[in-house]
């Protein structure tokens, strides 16, 4: 048995599937919902949450300034400038955002000599500074520069005026990224 619909229902009807066609009129990224995700959404740390960063934890840091053994300017025991490159995340929550600076250490440096010698140079990454807090890391690093062997051998055999050929210099660019660990694990807040 059919139940017939009198004429305000079927405008009801009519309107409501008038309006799910057309549109209501509100656009229609405003019409979505957000679908629940699986994952929570990532999120900085609040300044009371407190978060253990294990002992070991990867960091990225970039070179804020160029080394170069070149001259004499730099020596060992030189201090240079660093940041972490990318945050650091520790169960989803930042614990060392992108940007927070770091210091790095010359620890071994030669310069370029005769005979196609190329400068050397080792540097040590030491601490990151959170807000004041010193976080302590380990990453070491070598750069040496390229010889010019090939070119001082021949210079002795052709031309005693050429023996002076030397290397080059050991650089590490402004921008390079270099790996760092955490020493201990540290609570950071």
């Amino acid at each position: 048995m059919t139940k017939r619909l009198d004429k305000n229902s079927t405008r009801l009807y009519a309107v409501i599937a008038l309006t799910s066609v057309l549109g209501t009129g509100v656009p229609l990224s405003a019409q979505q919902m957000p679908l629940p995700s699986d994952q929570p959404a990532s999120t900085s740390r609040s300044s009371s949450q407190q978060v253990v960063i294990p002992s070991n934890t990867e960091v990225i840091l970039r070179m804020s300034d160029e080394l170069s053994s070149k001259g004499d300017q730099i020596k060992v025991g030189h201090t240079f400038r660093l940041t972490v490159a990318y945050d650091v995340r520790i169960n989803g929550v930042t614990a060392i955002p992108s940007g927070t600076p770091a210091i790095g250490e010359v620890t071994m440096r030669t310069g370029k000599g005769v005979f196609g010698k190329s400068g050397k140079m080792e540097i040590a990454l030491r601490r990151i500074d959170l807000n004041g807090q010193i976080i302590p890391i380990d990453g070491k690093f070598r750069q040496e520069g390229e010889g010019n062997t090939v070119a001082a051998l021949g210079a002795v055999f052709f031309a005693a005026g050429l023996m002076f050929v030397t290397g080059k210099s050991a650089v590490i660019p402004r921008g390079r990224e270099l790996t760092g660990y955490t020493q201990s694990a540290v609570t950071v807040q």
